[in-house]
């Protein structure tokens, strides 16, 4: 039989452990024989006294009695309970005549402190949760899951640009289909009966109109073994009701549609959207909004990507924020001229937790003559939103970053005028706003206004004052300080012996990465994105742009189940998380995410010249 350490090299974790410290962990491996159908493990029993690994044979994973995942040689099993001191999640049986590596808990706690242990537990998990949903019996498979392709039922219905309304209705309704592919020179779109009503008969059109003149551009697709969940969160993004299903090469081999997707479990942050989408009044608005806690409670207790989690909820936001604006324009009249809603911060980077508040702008264009009436109107509109959102669980932002107030609600031309002073501005005002207006992204309205900010990022980048101005704003923000025992907590304030998981852990995650992309005269506006770009660009290392993801979701994982224990236990939700409540190799993660970002600030400090305190 091959050595202990020789089998164990071949998988992770141990495959990136040194010499002595594979050593160290043969050294302790017990070795012991188990029957087959042996219980090993007891849902709900005893937690692991073990980290085990299969040498030979198979074991089951079993939820309530079901078969849900099958481990085989050199995978892992035990060490979620063993990490965390409570019962196993799932009865572990042998499936034949198995034989264990069984790791001494000292031991196997040390080597899953590591950075590649704790890689390794996050992403054995992930693994594990959508293994286990994947081989349910067949009887109750997670539609989440299936392939998109699975769904279509039928060829596309194919029309051309030049056909005109009427005939497009006629194939409809022949056809029994809601939407139709539309092939115009040099691209493909779709028209859907929505956009019949929204865009032909709501505005007095004929039905000799053309297609080409009210179909939807571009084209949102989604590829046929992509998961069904994949395609609910396209529509969610973009906010259609249609998807058009493509095989490898780009060909469109059909449609799925909401309504085909309604059914799936846990479709909840879909059913939120298209309830908001049919909201009467802004009152049934805010009865629906206030829903988005309970979808995220659910999204966050099924193990969803914490990082999906804060863009299912900005999305959500978005949602309420566009159908509040169409009633309160409904009820105020068409506005004056052109204009664009814009999120800001947290929401324009799609990275909002179950705390959250608003952050957004506005920009119009109208001729001068009546600007002053023009703004008299966005102020109403812009204060009716915030209103609503307030009122379905979104409070006001206390800085006053609102579209309410004047400096956040500006013409096309003084936004032009004035942006790039104020975020190029070194000092405090100016950093402050900065740090919020340099994450921007439309939300609503017709108003061509990104490339009036994305120019002026463009200009700033080659302003040396500005470039360390984002660096001084990255390093402001540091991880906690001060120690009890292992634990990282606040030295002090009201807060003391708590951590700030925003403040001390994303904040300067977030505020690195958009240091980082901007200074590069990069306009993206989300943090995983940027770090990869910026890596890709060559100013960061892979090895590290990697570290500080995975030290983003972590932390990002933390606060998110935090706040949901805040809702459960009848407080607020907020950011200050007691490390008593967190088991021991979330606090070694911790201090391993704590220590990247404090790397990453001192490699910025240097480069800009400046001094941490």
């Amino acid at each position: 039989m091959i050595a202990v350490d020789a089998f164990l090299r071949r998988y992770p974790p141990f495959d990136d452990l040194t010499e002595r410290e594979l050593s160290r962990v043969a050294d302790s491996v017990r070795i012991e024989f188990f029957e087959a159908g042996a219980e090993i493990l007891r849902q709900g029993g005893e937690p692991a006294a073990f980290l085990y690994v299969v040498r030979t044979g198979a074991v089951e994973l079993l939820d309530e009695g079901e078969v849900v995942d099958l481990l085989v040689g050199g995978e892992a099993f035990g060490h979620p309970s063993l990490t965390s001191g409570l019962s196993p999640a799932f009865s572990v049986r042998a499936h034949e005549d198995t034989l264990c590596y069984l790791i001494d808990r000292e031991v196997a706690e040390e080597v899953l402190a590591t950075r590649p242990g704790l890689a390794f537990l996050s992403s054995s998990l992930r693994r594990r949760t959508v293994r286990a949903l994947a081989l349910r019996e067949a009887d109750h498979p997670d539609p989440r899951l299936t392939p998109v392709g699975a769904l279509v039922g039928r060829p596309p219905v194919i029309v051309r640009g030049d056909e005109t309304v009427r005939e497009a209705a006629q194939k409809m309704v022949a056809e029994r289909v809601s939407s139709l592919l539309v092939l115009t020179p040099g691209s493909t779109a779709i028209v859907t009966d929505r956009d019949l009503r929204s865009r032909v008969l709501a505005k007095g059109l004929g039905p000799d109109t053309r297609l080409a003149d009210v179909l939807t551009s571009p084209l949102v697709t989604v590829a046929e073994d992509e998961p069904a969940e994949e395609a609910l969160l396209l529509m969610l993004e973009h906010g259609v009701h249609h998807l058009p299903v493509t095989r490898e090469g780009g060909d469109v081999i059909g449609m799925v549609t909401d309504t085909d997707l309604m059914g799936l479990e846990r479709a909840t942050p879909f059913a939120l959207r298209t309830a908001v989408d049919r909201a009467p009044t802004e009152e049934r608005v805010v009865a629906v909004g206030r829903g988005l806690t309970a979808v995220v409670r659910k999204l966050v207790e099924a193990e969803v990507d914490p990082i999906l989690v804060g863009h299912t909820i900005a999305m959500s936001i978005d949602a309420i924020t566009r159908r509040l604006i169409e009633l309160v324009i409904a009820e105020l009249g068409d506005p004056p001229g052109s204009w664009s809603w814009i999120a800001l911060g947290s929401e324009a980077r799609h990275e909002q937790a179950v705390a959250t508040d608003q952050d957004h702008a506005l920009a119009y264009d109208v001729p001068d003559e009546v600007a002053e009436e023009a703004d008299r109107y966005f102020e109403t509109l812009a204060k009716r939103v915030a209103d609503g959102l307030e009122a379905a669980g979104i409070p006001r932002c206390p800085g006053g970053v609102s579209a309410e107030r004047p400096e956040w609600r500006r013409t096309r031309a003084a936004w032009a005028r004035e942006f790039p002073g104020r975020i190029a501005d070194h000092r405090i005002e100016g950093r402050l706003f900065a740090s919020v207006a340099l994450d921007y992204r439309p939300v609503a309205g017709p108003l061509e206004i990104l490339p009036v900010f994305d120019d002026a990022i463009r200009s700033a980048a080659r302003n040396e004052v500005f470039v360390r101005g984002l660096a001084i704003v990255a390093v402001a923000f540091k991880p906690p300080t001060g120690f009890f025992r292992d634990l990282v907590v606040e030295a002090g304030g009201n807060h003391a012996g708590t951590l700030d998981i925003k403040n001390g852990g994303i904040v300067p995650i977030t505020a690195f990465a958009r240091a980082r992309a901007i200074g590069l005269g990069l306009t993206l506006r989300r943090t995983v994105p940027r770090l990869r770009a910026v890596a890709d660009a060559g100013a960061l290392g892979h090895d590290s742009a990697a570290e500080l993801e995975e030290a983003f979701r972590f932390l990002w994982r933390i606060r998110l189940e935090h706040q949901v224990r805040c809702l459960e236990q009848g407080r607020p939700a907020d950011d200050h998380v007691d490390p008593r409540d967190l088991g021991h190799l979330t606090r070694v993660g911790l201090k391993e995410a704590f220590r990247a970002i404090a790397r990453a600030q001192r490699t910025l400090a240097a480069e800009a010249g400046l001094r941490l305190r």
